[in-house]
């Protein structure tokens, strides 16, 4: 019985270790480096709260999907009959939705004790 109890929780855990590891470096560098210009340049207090979100992003979505969501989010801001195919895409409204309120608690869970500037 014990074994079997072993055997649920190690695959259950299993998945979970792979979508943290299958964003590519390169993407999360660019997202840190983003994120950091988003929140007043390069400096340790904006790279670790950054460097959290993609890390809690990542344990929630694959890359696959990160990419497809983000893609979408920008796609659909494009004005008149171009962004017309984006805008109306099925589920991309969904997946984008998605994509900020992940991104939204990530950001809330990584901020929690952080210096802020103003």
């Amino acid at each position: 019985m014990r074994l079997r109890v072993l055997l649920v929780v190690v695959l259950s855990v299993i998945p979970r270790l792979g979508l943290a590891n299958d964003f590519p470096t390169q993407a999360r560098v660019e997202f840190v480096l983003g994120c950091m210009e988003d929140h007043g340049g390069q400096s340790y207090d904006t790279l670790y709260p950054c460097v959290c979100v993609i890390d809690k992003i990542a344990e929630r979505m694959t890359y696959k999907e990160y990419e497809h969501a983000d893609t979408m989010s920008v796609m659909i801001t494009t004005p008149g009959e171009r962004g017309g195919a984006f805008r109306d895409a099925p589920g991309a409204r969904k997946e984008v939705r998605n994509l900020r309120r992940i991104r939204e608690e990530a950001e809330r869970v990584c901020s929690a004790g952080q210096k802020k500037s103003g």
